[in-house]
């Protein structure tokens, strides 16, 4: 019975995250409907920026086990070395960012997307600086 509920588990995260893959990969193309805005290039945004916050749902329920938005740190096993690989990755994707500026002369990647993928590694530091904050530093409440 465990076995079946952990499959089911397993299929709605990897549900989310094919659907959101091919939302996002759909605004590499031009394949999308005026919407009632009247503009393809928007609705591919808006596309795009649902298939984000799917791929963020996957995410959030794959590394915590239920569905949320939120981080907060008592559902971290272990902040206090995590917190780093956080801000790690907020720097890779600033990193990342400014590599496809410098590498995409043929304008292949949408133009918003350096600023969704500097969004995402900034919230990534702030998140990991604020745990680092209450674990470590500052902001510890513990009694010495």
């Amino acid at each position: 019975m465990a076995l079946q509920h952990e499959m089911m588990e397993r299929k709605d995260t990897v549900g989310l995250l094919v659907a959101g893959v091919l939302l996002i990969l759909q605004s590499f193309t031009d394949l999308a409907p005026a919407g009632p805005w009247d503009s393809p290039s928007f609705s591919r945004g808006v596309l795009g920026l649902v298939g984000m916050v799917l791929v963020y749902l996957a995410w959030f329920k794959h590394t915590f086990g239920i569905f949320g938005v939120t981080p907060t740190v008592n559902r971290w096993a272990t902040p206090e070395t995590t917190w780093l690989q956080v801000v790690v990755f907020g720097l890779g994707c600033l990193v990342a960012t400014r590599a496809v500026r410098v590498v995409d002369s043929e304008g292949l990647v949408p133009e918003p997307a350096g600023l969704l993928i500097t969004l995402v590694g900034v919230l990534a530091i702030m998140n990991g600086l604020y745990v680092w904050a209450i674990i470590n530093g500052p902001l510890n409440d513990e009694e010495e």
